[in-house]
């Protein structure tokens, strides 16, 4: 599925409305602020030394602003309701205009309009009572009108569950299958299941019930990241790179549904430059962000185009996140 940059600036207009959220006047024009990050702060408990997130959760937006989410949950909560110490469910939609997370009164899921307004609960089923949030994780589609709820707890894991936000229908995924977010146009969920015989198989699963699957090579299986095409079968798959032998990250592509593998390319990027996330665009540009700073300095995220055929990378945005950070999530994450 392909959108001009009109038909996609009139579909993000419906999509925002299809959450319950009026867009405002400005956005005929220009559109709601987009999010390039959110940010949550660190605290420290001087009796033990040990680090939590604190305070509200904060939007960085690309023309500069800074917003803040004061409904939005700083930390997880535990199948008792006790607070842990770990940040709060966030994402934020890969064109940056929506955004998920856990609301802090009752930790009910919720979606909004990044730029503000009302929010929409989501069933209360989202979040498995015996569970709370702590195993799940958030993905929003690259236009925000679904949600991917993921369990991330790998001794009892209960099936994943893809809401459509216009509707609140649910569909629900298999237990056994760990979930790497949707395709660039969010018609598919990019899964993988980890198989008794010590191999991997990844899995497209469609709108309509369908699905794509195979067994990739070890070199697919072994990757760092793997990221979804417009088209449901077109999958980037990032090879980390080597500090050591001072080899750069390298990219191939991989076709799901006939098992062809290109020829790897070495991205231009340096060894330590593995990027933590890969993302196709709807009219199929690939994209990876690299993050450098360690905890307790300022990360510094980079936005890069990348050359498919000859690995060219074309710094697009570069953006900080204070030190003081606990965590963050980047839009599309």
């Amino acid at each position: 599925m392909r959108h001009t940059s009109a038909a996609a600036a009139l579909l993000a207009s419906a999509v925002i409305g299809g959450l319950g959220i009026t867009p405002p006047a400005a956005y005929a024009q220009a559109g709601p602020s987009q999010v390039r990050a959110a940010w949550i702060k660190t605290c420290t408990d001087k009796k033990n030394e040990t680090t939590y997130p604190c305070g509200h959760w904060r939007l960085i937006t690309r023309d500069g602003g800074k917003l803040t989410v004061k409904d939005a949950a700083a930390t997880e909560i535990d199948g008792k309701g006790r607070k842990l110490d770990d940040a709060g469910l966030f994402a934020i939609s890969g064109d940056g205009r929506v955004i998920a997370y856990e609301r802090a009164g009752d930790h009910r899921i919720v979606v909004r309009q990044a730029a503000g307004g009302p929010v929409k609960v989501l069933a209360a089923s989202l979040v498995p009572k015996r569970y709370g949030t702590s195993p799940l994780s958030l993905y929003l589609s690259p236009q925000g009108d679904k949600l991917l709820v993921d369990s991330t707890d790998e001794k009892e894991r209960v099936p994943s569950k893809v809401v459509t936000i216009a509707t609140g229908k649910i569909v629900e995924l298999p237990a056994k299958d760990s979930m790497n977010g949707f395709s660039a146009d969010g018609g598919e969920v990019l899964a993988q299941r980890f198989n008794r015989d010590n191999t991997l198989t990844l899995i497209a699963y469609r709108a309509d019930g369908t699905s794509v699957r195979r067994t990739p090579s070890q070199v697919v299986a072994n990757s760092a990241m793997t990221a979804l095409a417009a088209d449901g079968k077109t999958v980037a798959v990032i090879i980390s790179g080597d500090e050591e032998a001072k080899k750069a990250p390298r990219l191939r592509i991989y076709d799901l549904e006939t098992g062809d593998l290109s020829a790897g390319v070495d991205l231009a990027l340096k060894p330590a430059q593995t990027p933590y996330l890969a993302q196709w665009s709807a009219d199929g540009r690939l994209t990876v962000l690299v993050q450098t700073g360690d905890e307790g300095s300022t990360a510094v995220v980079r936005e890069f185009t990348v050359d498919t055929e000859t690995g060219a990378a074309t710094q697009t945005d570069k953006y900080s996140i204070s030190k003081t950070r606990y965590a963050f999530r980047v839009a599309g994450e």
